[in-house]
């Protein structure tokens, strides 16, 4: 009974013969449990070479029939053979639409050129960037994977990436240990950024709720007041707006007096020289680019009240 085929052969069922299959077969009749097991195999670069948005997704397309089990470069022919070996193929090429294999890159910013205006650091798949709006950026070496997936969003192009592992490719330019951690990385990265969707669309839900409620008052006070406007001698104020709860004001002078402290930090660092090198004569292109990050930053409640005021034109 065939679960799934990947190009001319075919995954059979623990009810196959024993003996019909060759030594390096496995049998699987689980697609999640086969992709876990393919997703251990890969290098967990997350650089979307093989053409799926990261290491999971593909390790399923491969377990499923989708994609062929030659479509990861930083893999190279040792990834092929490993995943060969496990699904029971046979070896074959790097399919070279997905690229070449290649000794392992590093992303090296050049902080006097660098903007700050984080598009790297939400594009980095494994969080290995460190950096604030309108603040100069940097790369944590050793959290790098050399997915070369900061380089396109940069708008002023101040992103390199050397190679750091001599003649050694695919998997000997890499470890086991180090696709590891970068796969841990990677999935606390996702798990952040889901409970910062959640947080904003709460935080948007709320603000049609309060909105509705808003509504929904200022009709039922227009209804009040054409009931009594007749009764000149009975009608009364508008009832007096509540005080704010001690809570909310007590959080709110919190935040503010954080922020405060946010720019005291950035005035600071300014003043020593540390701040962007390149904020004159930004590209209306370039400033486009900055300007979506900045409204990304205000639709997650990230960015502070100066948060309007254009990268380029502090």
């Amino acid at each position: 009974m065939a679960i799934g085929e990947i190009g001319d052969n075919v995954l059979f069922s623990s009810s196959c013969a024993a003996a019909s299959l060759s030594p390096n077969v496995v049998t699987v009749t689980d697609i999640e449990t086969l992709a876990g097991r393919i997703e251990d195999l890969l290098p967990q670069t997350q650089c979307t070479k093989c053409g799926f948005p990261a290491c999971r997704p593909y390790a399923e397309a491969v377990a499923s029939g989708e994609a062929n089990y030659n479509q990861c470069p930083p893999g190279g022919a040792e990834g092929i053979a490993r995943l060969a070996a496990l699904l029971g193929k046979p070896l074959i090429p790097l399919n070279s639409a997905n690229g070449v294999e290649r000794p392992r890159a590093l992303a090296v910013i050049d902080e006097q050129v660098c903007i700050g205006c984080t598009l790297c650091m939400q594009a980095c798949p494994v969080d290995a960037i460190v950096g604030a709006p309108k603040q100069m950026h940097t790369v944590i070496a050793e959290l790098c994977t050399g997915c070369d997936l900061c380089v396109p969003p940069c708008p002023v192009d101040c992103i390199a990436m050397p190679t750091v592992t001599g003649e050694a490719t695919g998997w000997h330019a890499w470890s086991q240990a180090q696709a590891d951690a970068a796969r841990e990385r990677h999935d606390l990265r996702e798990a952040r950024l889901a409970r910062e969707r959640e947080a904003a669309e709460a935080r948007a839900a709320a603000r049609r709720a309060g909105g509705a409620a808003s509504a929904v008052q200022a009709v039922a006070r227009t209804d009040a007041q054409i009931e009594h406007s007749d009764v000149a001698s009975t009608s009364e104020a508008p009832a007096p707006t509540p005080a704010p709860d001690d809570a909310d004001a007590k959080k709110r002078a919190i935040i503010q007096a954080a922020l405060e402290r946010a720019r005291q930090k950035k005035a600071e660092l300014s003043a020593k020289g540390q701040g962007p090198q390149n904020t004159e004569r930004v590209s209306a292109d370039v400033q486009a680019q900055i300007d979506a990050a900045e409204a990304r930053r205000r639709r997650l409640g990230l960015a502070d009240d100066d948060a309007d005021t254009p990268v380029n034109k502090r």
